[in-house]
């Protein structure tokens, strides 16, 4: 379940509920350690506050944001134990009205930003207060980001050197071999146990439970005795669980791009459904460049736009372009249209331009980029640990191989790559816990807002009405015929139109409401 980090447009002290245990034991109530460890942790973050100031040059941040760090136990069980650091960033509330410039904004407080992933870094966010989309926002709040636990500069976790994680060219068969699939489990392996190797003991602490802690221990080292937050694909999961288990602790919630919270869907059975939902998307975008086919040449039905893609990756097999890209990367670089329309042109011209013999459009946007190497495997570890660590998977290859194969027949485009992503959950030697049962009952947490495309193949619709379901007094605003994975924020003016009454006033609409789809995007002719 991966997810970009933002919108490509823009860009308690008491516990409740469940929480979750090891896979081998009886879930119950809260432990007391952790009960008490998140209680002492919250209380020193309050008292310390975060010192904000010049941001380090590795986080390549202009001097309109600061930065801070804020620290949190690694094992909420013994918070006098080892203490690991987050790296937070913020703009302050500029109390600007954009449409009348006498007006001085009042300041309502910090928004805390999570883009997903997981493994995703939020030290951008506050940037983007500069986009017309977001000024009205960005002048009731500071905008906040943070590097979650593992992520960048915050206790970075790694599995294996960053120098082999963009191996290129690569193949991603259709229909794998039984002897590329026996070489992809050995990889699997392999991996799991670099992780071990590599992190040691923490590696169990790398969760969504703690990740969900962290957010508190964050709230009240800003100051906010509730949390206003906005989070986006697997954020959504982490603000639920917060919402689950610090429920006197939401002021506002946005959860954009809502991945299903059912614990019998995390994390496997969420990925069968990405990868099923992909198959469709991969077709929109199909039917999009063949309605273009007089700029793209690429054919004039989705099944011929087919066959030139497909003969692409022929090509690419036999001689990568540059040495490079190969029909892995060709794979990756579609795979990222799936997430974003805004790609369609680029790509579709990348893909003309090759067949026409010019490889170097398909070599700038697919070939791998060595120096963001590091922040890539470092994004990956933190993604395998915490899904890996959140819940069961199938142990057996079997299982993975049985379910797949018969996905594949229907849903060719995404299946096998997803297998391979998320394999080495088969084999992980770390302790692996019960998914939670979110849900909140009426009254117990103030009204918030879900945002959903109708055809967002990352975070698949249903996953939306099933977290509508679970929050009582939550409102679904649904994009129709539109599938951008992040809606909040983009270029849909209806959809900004309910996040920014909801963030600015808390107005919510009755239950649910819908906008019309964005434009699709328009042709960009190949050169």
């Amino acid at each position: 379940m991966r997810a970009t980090a933002l919108y490509s447009a823009a860009g308690t002290l008491l516990l409740s509920t469940l929480t979750a245990a090891p896979a081998d034991s009886t879930p119950g109530v809260p432990g007391a350690a952790e009960l008490h460890g998140t209680a002492v942790a919250a209380a020193r973050a309050g008292e310390r506050g975060i010192d904000f100031g010049t941001c380090p040059a590795a986080e390549d941040l202009p001097s309109t944001v600061r930065c801070g760090t804020v620290s949190v136990p690694l094992d909420y069980a013994r918070p006098d134990g080892r203490q690991i650091k987050l790296t937070v960033s913020r703009v302050p509330a500029s109390h600007k009205d954009p449409h009348n410039s006498k007006r001085r904004v009042p300041r309502q407080g910090s928004l805390v930003y999570n883009p997903g992933g997981p493994g995703g870094s939020g030290m951008y966010f506050p940037l983007i207060g500069v986009l017309p989309e977001w000024k009205r926002l960005a002048a009731a709040y500071d905008l906040v980001g943070y590097a979650p636990r593992g992520v960048g500069r915050s206790a970075p976790l790694s599995c294996e050197d960053p120098k082999t994680f963009l191996e290129a060219p690569t193949q991603a068969p259709t229909y794998p071999s039984e002897s590329y699939k026996k070489e992809r489990v050995a990889r699997a392996k392999a991996y799991a146990r670099g992780c071990a190797r590599r992190a040691g003991d923490a590696l169990r602490h790398y969760t969504s439970l703690n990740n969900a802690r962290d957010l508190d221990v964050l709230r009240a080292a800003l100051g906010e005795s509730r949390l206003t937050f906005m989070g986006a694909s697997y954020g959504t999961y982490l603000g639920a669980l917060y919402a689950g288990l610090f429920p006197s602790h939401v002021r506002r919630m946005v959860f954009d791009a809502a991945v299903n919270p059912d614990p019998e869907q995390v994390w496997y059975g969420n990925n069968l459904a990405q990868s099923a939902a992909f198959e469709g998307r991969w077709q929109d975008f199909r039917e999009w460049a063949a309605r273009h086919d007089d700029v793209y040449g690429l054919g004039g039905t989705a099944d011929e736009v087919l066959r030139s893609y497909e003969k692409a990756a022929a090509r690419l097999a036999a001689k990568p372009a540059g040495g490079k890209v190969g029909p892995g990367q060709l794979q990756g670089a579609f795979l990222s249209a799936g997430y974003y329309d805004d790609y369609w042109p680029h790509r579709a011209q990348a893909l003309s331009a090759y067949l026409k013999g010019d490889p170097q459009p398909l070599i700038e946007q697919a070939g791998p980029h060595p120096e963001a190497a590091a922040e890539a495997e470092n994004s990956h570890a933190v993604y395998m640990a915490v899904e890996c660590n959140d819940a069961p998977w199938p142990t057996q290859w079997k299982v993975w191989d049985r379910d797949n194969t018969r996905l594949a027949r229907v849903a060719p485009f995404e299946t096998w790559d997803n297998v391979w992503t998320n394999l080495p959950c088969a084999y992980w030697l770390a302790p692996r816990q019960q998914a939670l049962d979110v849900r909140t009952g009426a009254g117990e947490v103030p009204g918030t807002l879900i945002l959903a495309a109708e055809r967002d193949a990352a975070s698949p619709y249903q996953g939306a009405l099933e977290l509508h379901r679970r929050l009582s007094g939550s409102v679904l605003v649904t994009e129709r015929d539109a599938g951008a994975h992040g809606i909040g924020g983009g270029p849909n003016p209806c959809v900004n139109g309910y996040l920014d009454s909801y963030l600015l006033e808390g107005r919510l609409p009755v239950r649910r409401a819908a906008c019309a789809p964005h434009p699709e995007p328009k042709p960009r002719a190949a050169r």
